[in-house]
């Protein structure tokens, strides 16, 4: 990993550690005003609770979060965890709500629509990760509850 890959991972962990420990109070925002959730998944293996912040974008009333993992192969250990229980919890700013995540692979119809939307909202990034991965990268639909 290179100084600035390390620097721009140690910057995500110390957003959402503030995100957390402020119980969204600050956080919504990062890296010049993209908008972030923290997403809390059940663990598929050990059942407890794992919480990750991540860029969104907004379809309706669905938000829309990408399994990019930077561009890895490897998927984020989130998607392994909502694939096995999909009832989450999306905070954002102080705001918890419980949702089902839906896994929008890139066979679906919908797919280049939701993905221009989250590519968009993320400065293109998401199509430069998935340039350095052979993996497909999917976008998950996290949709609120009644």
């Amino acid at each position: 990993m290179s100084l600035s890959e390390s620097a721009f991972h140690t910057t995500l962990r110390m957003h959402q550690l503030i995100y957390e420990r402020t119980d969204g109070l600050i956080g919504h925002r990062v890296l010049g005003g993209i908008p972030s959730l923290l997403l809390r998944t059940t663990g598929r293996k050990s059942g407890q609770t794992r919480t990750n912040a991540l860029i969104y974008a907004t379809d309706g009333d669905r938000y829309l979060v990408v399994a990019s993992k930077g561009g890895s192969d490897q998927p984020p250990g989130w998607l392994f965890n909502l694939e096995a229980h999909p009832e989450v919890e999306v905070q954002i700013a102080r705001k918890r709500r419980q949702a089902t995540a839906t896994v929008i692979e890139h066979e679906d119809p919908d797919n280049a629509r939701v993905w221009k939307l989250v590519n968009d909202n993320n400065g293109g990034r998401y199509d430069a990760y998935q340039r350095q991965t052979s993996r497909p990268i999917p976008v998950v639909a996290l949709t609120p509850n009644a």
